[in-house]
């Protein structure tokens, strides 16, 4: 999924936790936050950076 497609599902999933019940709205807003948490953290990004700073570290 791309950034945008889960920034806007966050966006949308909020919004229906603000006319959900209680119990419905903790679990629309914990779906929220895994949407936006997916926009933060990039796996495929993370070991590349990863690998970035190893070769970086070898070479000093």
């Amino acid at each position: 999924m791309d950034d945008d497609f889960c920034k806007e599902r966050a966006r949308t999933v909020r919004m229906l936790a603000e006319q959900a019940d209680p119990i419905i709205k903790k679990r629309l807003l914990q779906l929220a936050d895994h949407y936006e948490r997916r926009v933060v953290i990039r796996p495929e990004n993370t070991d590349r950076d990863r690998t970035d700073q190893q070769a970086k570290d070898a070479d000093r």
